[in-house]
């Protein structure tokens, strides 16, 4: 459940299970197995209520005969400990966040040392590289410091040996991620060396496409900005959280930034970086923001044209600084008109950049088809979460499932794009 963070984890426990001689299956639509493990979210309201209601739905698959045993890992479990195997004792087991040895000890009666192999439950094409563990920022609102810990950076060395290994399985696109790429490296060397690694994964032959993940505005490292300029495989994406614009919201949410050093390396990522596609999330209705902040908020996003853009209303966290500090006073129903309000701006933005691109030839990667599209990704669309490109199947010669092909854009939705294959390729 939850993140791309997770899913990695997910692959690790997989890779341990089979090497206990379990057959493992990642399928969370529908469940199959005997023995069920479910990696839970605890980031914020909606993704808990999703992660209790997995518990709950495989709790009633084991009453009727489903299924024989149900664990459950994660987030969830890390944060809420003591509470929740009180309230869901049908449970036959909880483990926290990094329990490797105690969920593989309860279920094969052995431990084993976790490693990085994993088995890829991606596209063979692609898969999500985890750079670093925790957070050390503490943002008022954010509870996943308290419930990964303290940042881990992961030697450059290891990444480096694990991205060659996935080349050799075929991967070609690497989603770099960690809850925050701009402090990688303090802990570990004393200074930040994302740049670095960067620079290193870029180097390792077979690697198509990097695309950067979950960077943090505040002492953004600018040496990584040539670094994404010189390597042709590294994506012109960059996803980075600002969340407001306003410096009273910034300073409430404990941001460590203003409005005008956002503004600045906004400026120096399209400057350095020419063609950079930013993808960036935004909140609403965290305590102190007014009409008047609101309104900065929005004149902010028509200002900088995002070329993606998510948004969520905050939701009080326990626990949190926010939580303890802050009334959450603004009522949901502002919330809610806020957001809606910001992502109908977005879309229009969304469909102009997008309309901007017509007529243009890119390389774009087929992911999957289905009755009537291939369905494929340019350098600036992360799995998942970004716009697609469509290619009809009935006028197109038959493509491979995670080749890369020249497509000429014919036509624009707020977020897919129609495409067809390039005469001449």
């Amino acid at each position: 459940m939850g993140c791309s963070k997770n899913l990695v984890d997910s692959e690790r426990l997989i890779k341990m299970f089979e090497r206990a001689g379990y057959t493992a299956h990642h399928n969370p639509s529908e469940v199959k197995s005997q023995i069920v493990v479910i990696n839970t979210c605890g980031f914020i309201g909606d993704a808990k209520q999703e992660s209790i209601d997995m518990i709950l739905e495989c709790c009633q698959a084991k009453e009727q005969g489903a299924v024989k045993k149900v664990y459950v890992m994660g987030c969830l479990s890390q944060r809420y400990a003591q509470e929740l195997p009180e309230s869901i004792p049908e449970v036959d087991g909880w483990f926290g966040k990094f329990d490797w040895k105690g969920i593989l000890g309860e279920i094969n009666d052995e431990t084993a040392s976790p490693q990085w192999e994993r088995t890829l439950t991606t596209p063979p094409h692609y898969t999500y590289l985890k750079i670093a563990e925790g957070c050390n920022r503490f943002c008022a609102f954010c509870a996943i410091p308290l419930i990964t810990g303290r940042y881990k950076s992961r030697p450059i060395e290891e990444i480096v040996e694990e991205t060659r290994e996935l080349v050799g399985k075929g991967v070609r696109e690497f989603n770099v991620i960690a809850q925050d790429l701009t402090y990688y490296g303090l802990d570990l060397y004393g200074k930040q060396r994302i740049a670095d690694l960067v620079d290193a994964i870029a180097q390792v032959e077979g690697v198509k496409w990097i695309r950067l993940h979950y960077a943090y505005p505040t002492q953004f490292p600018y040496d990584l900005l040539p670094v994404m300029a010189r390597h042709k495989n590294v994506c012109r994406y960059m996803d980075i959280a600002l969340q407001h614009i306003s410096d009273k919201v910034l300073e409430n949410m404990r941001r460590h930034i203003t409005g005008a050093e956002t503004r600045e390396l906004l400026r120096r990522m399209r400057a350095e970086v020419p063609g950079i596609h930013i993808r960036t999330t935004l909140m609403v209705g965290f305590p102190g923001e007014g009409e008047k902040e609101y309104q900065e908020l929005i004149d902010f996003v028509k200002e900088q044209r995002f070329e993606r853009m998510g948004a969520f209303a905050y939701c009080e966290e326990d626990d949190t600084y926010a939580a303890k500090h802050f009334a959450d006073d603004i009522p949901a129903e502002v919330k809610e008109r806020r957001l809606s309000h910001l992502m109908e701006i977005q879309e229009e933005i969304s469909l102009e950049h997008n309309q901007e691109k017509i007529g243009l030839t890119v390389p774009v990667v087929i992911d999957s088809k289905n009755e009537e599209y291939y369905v494929g990704r340019t350098e600036w669309d992360s799995p998942e979460v970004d716009n697609e490109v469509l290619v009809s199947i009935a006028n197109t010669p038959k493509l491979e499932i995670g080749k890369v092909y020249d497509i000429e854009l014919i036509e624009a939705m707020p977020f897919e794009l129609i495409g067809k294959l390039k005469e001449n390729v």
